[in-house]
């Protein structure tokens, strides 16, 4: 599990928070349970580093505020429109028992055993991330997906996930699709039968001795016409 460290921060105008970020400090707000909401300060360039990292708001992370270490999660982060920097934070509380919604990225693995793939197949992901409604407490990191024995044709549904207890979709009512491995786009042209090409050999080198003797029958008979007759 990750871990960040943060800071009380006790400011009370944009001033404050200007002066906060030129720092390098990132001002946040921690909330959620039955405790009130908590201001406060990451490191911009810590925070960076937790952001470049895979699937960092759906992670739960370790946040040492002034020492204390409790679980939160990230849930929102805002960036400068012109500079692309973050420029804050929110975090939720994680209260065991209590449930909520998240989004979840979906995992392929075994990619090169599976048949379909090999014989050129395409992996079709319809859903890159799974919406799911579970308690804090067991927030799953990634939906994985096997590809190992997986034919041309095959397709994978919600129904095949299995997911734990008392952890859903938020989509109920139908079995949607997540990915399908179908055929390839671009066909082979079928190789010719091996008799087909020998027949189209012989028939292309028959025309090629007859060219000859045709001309050879028409010297001959010029040769036969009398002098008077070639005039």
């Amino acid at each position: 599990m990750n871990s960040l460290e943060a800071n009380t921060r006790n400011t009370k105008s944009k001033g404050d928070v200007r002066s906060l970020r030129l720092k390098g400090d990132i001002p946040g707000i921690i909330y959620g349970g039955s405790n009130k909401n908590e201001k406060v300060s990451v490191s911009k360039k810590m925070l960076k580093s937790l952001i470049d990292k895979e699937n960092f708001l759906s992670n739960i992370i370790t946040l040492n505020l002034d020492g204390k270490p409790q679980n939160v999660l990230p849930r929102e982060i805002t960036y400068n429109v012109i500079s692309d920097e973050p420029i804050h934070i929110d975090f939720l509380r994680i209260v065991p028992g209590v449930k909520i919604r998240i989004e979840v990225p979906v995992l392929f693995i075994n990619h090169e055993t599976s048949p379909g793939l090999k014989r050129g197949g395409v992996l079709n992901i319809v859903r890159r991330k799974i919406e799911l409604k579970c308690p804090s407490e067991k927030i799953p990191e990634s939906i994985t997906i096997d590809l190992d024995g997986i034919e041309i044709g095959e397709s994978f549904k919600i129904s095949s996930i299995k997911l734990e207890e008392g952890v859903a979709p938020t989509i109920i009512g139908r079995d949607f699709v997540i990915a399908t491995l179908a055929a390839p786009t671009v066909m082979k042209e079928p190789e010719k039968p091996a008799e087909a090409t020998e027949s189209e050999d012989a028939t292309a080198a028959d025309g090629k001795d007859a060219a000859p003797a045709a001309d050879g029958d028409k010297k001959e008979d010029e040769e036969k016409k009398s002098p008077e007759e070639k005039k």
